[in-house]
């Protein structure tokens, strides 16, 4: 299953843009691939890069990578609670308070890393093991409608995002 099976009523708006970057992996192989990615970048990379931030107010590596555990956990919750047909409107939540909060730069990238992977593998786990039905199930999530199998995708495009951002600006 790519996202070419997706609805346009299986995700809001907001999310097409990385719905859009996650083609042609279904989402384990995608969730996989995006792994390796990740840590083949992060692992050629010295600590003054992790720690760099291209402009005020810009995000160091080791914050973006912070982001990305904290959104995989999130969508993560949202497609367990969806799976399992709990129809509870689920609250948004401000990343960039959470970034604040994480203290990303004084943690080591072993550390980060640890948790990455940690995230990643539960994420996996969680998809490898939801049928078909509970895959399409939508739920409502920050005021709008999204599917289970939209948030995997989701999950491989925000990742996708940040990448791109990482090679473009960082590297």
């Amino acid at each position: 299953m790519t996202t070419h099976v997706l609805t346009q009523n299986e995700f809001g708006e907001y999310y097409a843009k990385y719905i859009a970057l996650a083609t042609d992996d279904d989402i384990i192989t995608g969730l996989e691939k995006n792994r390796d990615m990740t840590l083949k970048i992060i692992g050629s990379l010295t600590e003054a890069q992790l720690n760099y931030a291209y402009a005020e107010d810009k995000w160091t590596i080791k914050e973006i990578l912070v982001h990305l555990i904290d959104s995989e956990r999130v969508f993560s919750y949202r497609a367990l609670r969806f799976a399992r047909f709990d129809n509870t409107n689920l609250p948004g939540y401000e990343h960039n308070d959470y970034v604040v909060q994480s203290d990303a730069n004084k943690r080591s990238i072993e550390a980060i890393m640890e948790e990455y992977k940690a995230v990643r593998n539960a994420t996996i786990a969680l998809f490898k093991n939801l049928n078909d039905k509970a895959l399409q199930f939508i739920g409502t999530a920050n005021g709008s409608p999204i599917s289970v199998r939209a948030l995997g995708f989701i999950i491989i495009g925000h990742e996708r995002h940040h990448s791109s951002i990482i090679r473009e600006r960082y590297l």
